[in-house]
């Protein structure tokens, strides 16, 4: 039997379904355990690895392997979406790998977001093929609910909480630009867009924290993937305006490229559009400043109260601080 066979065997023993004991999860569990075709499952490990390492371990120490079931391919770098959404997450879901076991508030999208083998279950895998296996297996099995509280409590203590200008509450996966995007609901809708409805929320982590579609379509707007979404939408009925806005803390701002992605997605919009870079305080703006398209707006989390607009006609002028949009 080869390991990738024991390896979905052992799988399939804890609980997972066909999607979870396949060839592409059975390689993700045997690159976790650092256990290679000739290795025996006692020498398992659990070290902290990230999705690129896992996906480097695999093509080096099965390679042969991959290339006969992947038409002489191996795993190529955009094969670690796969990993991460149809093998890892439900790996960490269910209390079997421990992902940031090193720093639960990792930014999602940091470089250095890693998994690990829970080291309970790396106890019982690691007896695979010896006569304890079984009974170490009924054992664990009885005490997963509670591993999984556990880590999944470690994992929302990280968690941003945030209130939408109605009333409603959810919470952000933590840290990045999150903490940023948190100000831009609470404080930039508070004095810009009061009454203003949140069509959606970008969240790293959740890819979908908040997405009201229907409303969105009713104002004309269709679209295919919330990746071309920005950060943050919120409409504000009584202007009839739609806030296009992104959070550059990590990403770039509303620069001329963007400024016409966004102009060309919401191009069938019955609202105004309002676009509007946000930042966490002026040095980080600073830099960023030389990119920022004309005819959009500045905002730094760091001032709440005030703006920077970039030219524009319905500005021109004298101007005195607004302390809400009907001023400016």
């Amino acid at each position: 039997m080869t390991k990738t066979n024991e390896a979905s065997q052992i799988l399939e023993a804890f609980g997972f379904d066909a999607g979870r004991t396949n060839l592409r999860s059975a390689l993700i569990l045997l690159a976790l355990a650092q256990v290679g075709p000739d290795d025996d499952w006692a020498t398992a490990k659990n070290p902290m690895m990230t999705v690129d390492g896992i996906r480097k371990y695999i093509n080096d120490v099965y390679g042969t392997q991959i290339r006969a079931a992947n038409q002489g391919n191996l795993y190529a770098p955009n094969t670690r979406e796969t990993f991460r959404r149809q093998t890892l997450h439900q790996f960490r879901d269910a209390g079997f790998v421990i992902y940031n076991d090193d720093d639960p508030g990792r930014a999602p999208n940091s470089s250095k977001n890693n998994y690990r083998i829970n080291p309970k279950a790396l106890e019982v895998l690691s007896q695979f093929a010896t006569p304890g296996f079984a009974s170490a297996m009924e054992s664990y099995l009885e005490q997963a609910p509670g591993l999984l509280a556990k880590y999944r409590a470690a994992r929302e203590m990280t968690r941003i909480p945030v209130t939408l200008p109605g009333g409603k509450a959810l919470s952000l996966s933590g840290g990045g630009q999150n903490v940023l995007i948190k100000a831009m609901i609470e404080d930039f809708c508070g004095y810009y867009a009061p009454g203003g409805q949140v069509l959606y929320i970008g969240d790293a982590d959740e890819k979908l924290a908040h997405f009201d579609a229907d409303a969105l379509g009713s104002l004309g707007v269709t679209v295919d993937t919330h990746g071309q979404l920005p950060d943050l939408v919120v409409y504000l009925p009584q202007k009839n305006w739609l806030f296009l806005m992104e959070a550059a803390s990590t990403h770039g701002p509303v620069d001329a490229k963007r400024h016409g992605e966004l102009q060309a997605l919401f191009a069938g919009s019955t609202a105004g559009l309002v676009y509007v870079s946000c930042f966490p305080d002026r040095a980080t703006m600073r830099r960023f400043l030389a990119e920022l398209a004309w005819e959009t707006e500045a905002w730094c989390a760091s001032d709440p109260t005030h703006m920077i607009h970039l030219n524009g006609d319905k500005f021109l002028g004298p101007y005195t601080a607004p302390s809400s949009i009907d001023e400016g």
